[in-house]
């Protein structure tokens, strides 16, 4: 397996483990027979958490599907790992701004987490014009 196979894990984790945790401490007013019930997300910590799991969720499928594709299409595999990596940090730090309600600087995580799933996606595209 390649590294970037390994973050594509790495970001189903961290989707997962951004909402676990905030549901393990509340344990005495969460429901899991409701998991979904709003009264539990009233708190501004909680609900943010959520918007982050979400989020993870929502920007997955992409993140994956560039992965494959690019190691399908044999791009460029350093690359590829490497960009894959930045993505898993950008999507930490992305994770840890939602929490601390700092929305512009999430926003800009966000959009540069999108552009490195644009690269990922076009490398095999563009692997003759690289250098090596």
């Amino acid at each position: 397996m390649t590294v970037a196979e390994f973050c594509v894990f790495g970001v189903v984790a961290l989707y997962l483990l951004t909402i676990v945790p905030v549901k393990w401490i509340g344990y005495r007013k969460y429901d899991n027979a409701k998991p979904r019930d709003p009264a539990f997300y009233d708190d501004a910590i909680r609900a943010r958490a959520l918007g982050a799991h979400l989020n993870g969720i929502e920007a997955f499928p992409f993140f994956a599907v560039a992965v494959l594709l690019a190691e399908f299409r044999l791009g460029p595999l350093r690359l590829i790992d490497e960009l894959a990596v930045l993505f898993l940090i950008v999507r930490i730090a992305y994770v840890f701004t939602y929490l601390g309600n700092r929305p512009r600087l999430r926003s800009i995580l966000w959009n540069i987490g999108f552009t490195i799933n644009v690269a990922i996606f076009f490398l095999p595209l563009i692997k003759g014009y690289l250098p090596g």
